[in-house]
Protein backbone atom coordinates (compact mmCIF):
# COMPACT_ATOMS: atom_id res chain seq x y z
CA UNK A 1 0.00 0.00 0.00
CA UNK A 2 2.62 2.61 1.37
CA UNK A 3 5.06 1.33 -1.72
CA UNK A 4 2.02 2.06 -4.44
CA UNK A 5 1.30 5.60 -2.90
CA UNK A 6 5.38 6.36 -3.20
CA UNK A 7 4.97 4.67 -6.76
CA UNK A 8 2.08 7.34 -7.57
CA UNK A 9 3.91 10.36 -6.17
CA UNK A 10 6.99 9.87 -8.00
CA UNK A 11 4.54 9.19 -10.91
CA UNK A 12 2.59 12.24 -11.03
CA UNK A 13 6.15 14.62 -10.18
CA UNK A 14 7.33 12.92 -13.36
CA UNK A 15 4.60 13.24 -15.12
CA UNK A 16 3.85 17.37 -14.35
CA UNK A 17 8.03 17.83 -14.87
CA UNK A 18 7.65 16.26 -18.38
CA UNK A 19 4.86 18.28 -19.58
CA UNK A 20 6.21 21.39 -18.08
CA UNK A 21 9.75 21.26 -19.23
CA UNK A 22 9.63 19.11 -22.49
CA UNK A 23 6.13 19.15 -23.98
CA UNK A 24 5.60 22.41 -23.37
CA UNK A 25 8.60 23.76 -24.84
CA UNK A 26 7.79 22.16 -27.39
CA UNK A 27 6.64 24.25 -31.16
CA UNK A 28 4.52 21.64 -32.79
CA UNK A 29 2.14 23.84 -34.53
CA UNK A 30 -1.42 25.09 -33.88
CA UNK A 31 -3.59 21.94 -33.31
CA UNK A 32 -0.82 20.07 -31.82
CA UNK A 33 -0.96 19.63 -28.01
CA UNK A 34 0.25 16.52 -26.07
CA UNK A 35 -0.41 16.21 -22.75
CA UNK A 36 1.28 13.33 -21.01
CA UNK A 37 0.35 14.35 -17.51
CA UNK A 38 -3.37 12.32 -18.29
CA UNK A 39 -1.48 9.15 -17.99
CA UNK A 40 -1.30 9.39 -14.14
CA UNK A 41 -5.11 9.37 -14.10
CA UNK A 42 -5.08 6.52 -16.68
CA UNK A 43 -3.47 4.05 -15.06
CA UNK A 44 -4.38 5.02 -11.19
CA UNK A 45 -5.02 1.45 -9.62
CA UNK A 46 -8.64 -0.04 -10.52
CA UNK A 47 -9.57 0.15 -6.84
CA UNK A 48 -8.54 3.71 -6.28
CA UNK A 49 -11.65 5.41 -4.47
CA UNK A 50 -13.67 7.67 -6.38
CA UNK A 51 -13.11 10.44 -4.09
CA UNK A 52 -9.40 10.23 -4.21
CA UNK A 53 -9.66 9.77 -7.78
CA UNK A 54 -11.26 13.26 -8.04
CA UNK A 55 -9.22 14.55 -5.85
CA UNK A 56 -5.82 13.46 -7.61
CA UNK A 57 -7.27 14.61 -10.90
CA UNK A 58 -7.73 17.84 -9.04
CA UNK A 59 -4.16 18.40 -7.60
CA UNK A 60 -3.07 17.16 -11.16
CA UNK A 61 -4.80 19.90 -13.21
CA UNK A 62 -4.25 22.78 -10.88
CA UNK A 63 -0.49 22.07 -10.56
CA UNK A 64 -0.40 21.83 -14.97
CA UNK A 65 -2.54 24.88 -14.70
CA UNK A 66 -0.31 27.35 -12.55
CA UNK A 67 2.62 26.15 -15.00
CA UNK A 68 0.14 27.06 -18.17
CA UNK A 69 -1.14 29.87 -16.51
CA UNK A 70 -4.63 28.29 -17.84
CA UNK A 71 -6.42 29.34 -14.36
CA UNK A 72 -8.72 25.86 -13.98
CA UNK A 73 -9.38 24.41 -17.34
CA UNK A 74 -6.44 21.13 -16.73
CA UNK A 75 -8.34 20.98 -13.80
CA UNK A 76 -11.52 21.15 -15.56
CA UNK A 77 -10.55 18.66 -17.75
CA UNK A 78 -8.48 16.03 -15.16
CA UNK A 79 -11.61 16.19 -12.77
CA UNK A 80 -14.15 15.36 -15.92
CA UNK A 81 -11.38 12.62 -16.73
CA UNK A 82 -11.50 11.05 -13.31
CA UNK A 83 -15.06 11.25 -13.57
CA UNK A 84 -15.39 9.32 -15.86
CA UNK A 85 -13.06 6.74 -15.34
CA UNK A 86 -15.15 4.58 -13.54
CA UNK A 87 -17.63 3.82 -16.04
CA UNK A 88 -15.65 3.78 -18.88
CA UNK A 89 -13.59 1.02 -16.71
CA UNK A 90 -17.15 -0.64 -16.48
CA UNK A 91 -18.04 -0.80 -20.09
CA UNK A 92 -14.69 -2.50 -20.70
CA UNK A 93 -14.84 -4.60 -17.46
CA UNK A 94 -13.35 -8.41 -18.19
CA UNK A 95 -16.29 -11.05 -17.84
CA UNK A 96 -14.24 -11.76 -14.15
CA UNK A 97 -13.55 -8.33 -13.01
CA UNK A 98 -10.56 -6.72 -12.59
CA UNK A 99 -7.51 -8.32 -10.54
CA UNK A 100 -7.12 -6.57 -7.33
CA UNK A 101 -4.02 -4.55 -7.11
CA UNK A 102 -3.11 -4.48 -10.94
CA UNK A 103 -3.30 -0.93 -12.80
CA UNK A 104 -4.76 -0.35 -16.14
CA UNK A 105 -1.55 -0.99 -18.25
CA UNK A 106 -0.86 -2.62 -21.50
CA UNK A 107 0.98 -5.28 -19.87
CA UNK A 108 -1.81 -6.70 -17.47
CA UNK A 109 -4.73 -5.90 -20.04
CA UNK A 110 -2.72 -5.90 -23.53
CA UNK A 111 -2.74 -3.35 -26.60
CA UNK A 112 -6.59 -3.44 -27.66
CA UNK A 113 -7.43 -3.13 -24.19
CA UNK A 114 -5.56 0.06 -23.20
CA UNK A 115 -6.18 1.77 -26.73
CA UNK A 116 -9.54 1.58 -26.41
CA UNK A 117 -10.07 2.44 -22.93
CA UNK A 118 -7.28 5.28 -22.66
CA UNK A 119 -7.91 6.57 -25.97
CA UNK A 120 -11.57 7.37 -24.77
CA UNK A 121 -10.26 9.24 -21.87
CA UNK A 122 -7.86 11.21 -23.62
CA UNK A 123 -10.09 12.03 -26.33
CA UNK A 124 -12.86 13.39 -23.64
CA UNK A 125 -10.00 15.31 -21.28
CA UNK A 126 -9.02 17.15 -25.09
CA UNK A 127 -12.23 17.74 -25.93
CA UNK A 128 -13.19 19.37 -22.27
CA UNK A 129 -9.89 21.18 -22.38
CA UNK A 130 -9.61 22.70 -25.76
CA UNK A 131 -13.76 23.61 -25.87
CA UNK A 132 -13.31 25.10 -22.48
CA UNK A 133 -10.31 27.15 -23.83
CA UNK A 134 -12.00 28.64 -27.20
CA UNK A 135 -15.41 28.65 -25.83
CA UNK A 136 -17.08 29.77 -28.45
CA UNK A 137 -19.20 27.37 -31.40
CA UNK A 138 -17.77 29.63 -34.25
CA UNK A 139 -14.43 27.83 -34.22
CA UNK A 140 -16.12 23.58 -33.72
CA UNK A 141 -14.49 22.45 -36.39
CA UNK A 142 -10.88 23.67 -35.96
CA UNK A 143 -11.14 22.80 -31.99
CA UNK A 144 -12.53 19.22 -33.39
CA UNK A 145 -9.92 18.51 -35.46
CA UNK A 146 -6.87 20.16 -32.85
CA UNK A 147 -8.43 17.62 -30.15
CA UNK A 148 -8.47 14.48 -32.39
CA UNK A 149 -4.77 15.72 -33.35
CA UNK A 150 -3.65 16.71 -29.94
CA UNK A 151 -5.43 12.90 -29.16
CA UNK A 152 -3.68 10.87 -31.35
CA UNK A 153 -0.66 12.82 -30.48
CA UNK A 154 -1.03 12.06 -26.67
CA UNK A 155 -1.68 8.61 -27.13
CA UNK A 156 1.38 8.22 -29.06
CA UNK A 157 2.92 8.98 -25.98
CA UNK A 158 1.10 7.40 -23.62
CA UNK A 159 2.15 4.15 -25.99
CA UNK A 160 5.53 4.80 -25.69
CA UNK A 161 6.06 5.27 -22.31
CA UNK A 162 3.90 2.40 -21.62
CA UNK A 163 6.74 0.33 -23.64
CA UNK A 164 9.38 1.84 -21.90
CA UNK A 165 7.77 0.70 -18.72
CA UNK A 166 6.74 -2.46 -19.42
CA UNK A 167 10.25 -3.23 -20.61
CA UNK A 168 11.88 -1.79 -17.58
CA UNK A 169 9.76 -4.24 -15.58
CA UNK A 170 11.14 -7.04 -17.60
CA UNK A 171 14.18 -6.37 -17.52
CA UNK A 172 13.76 -6.17 -13.33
Amino acid sequence: MLNSIIRNIIRFILLVLVQVLIIKNLELGRFINPFIYVLFIIILPFETPKWLLLLSAFALGITIDMFYDTAGMHAAACVFMAYVRPGILKLFSPRDGYEIGTQPTIQYLGVPWFLSYSGILIVLHHFVLFYIEIFRLSEFFSTFLRVIVSSVFTMLLVVFSQYLFHRKKEQE
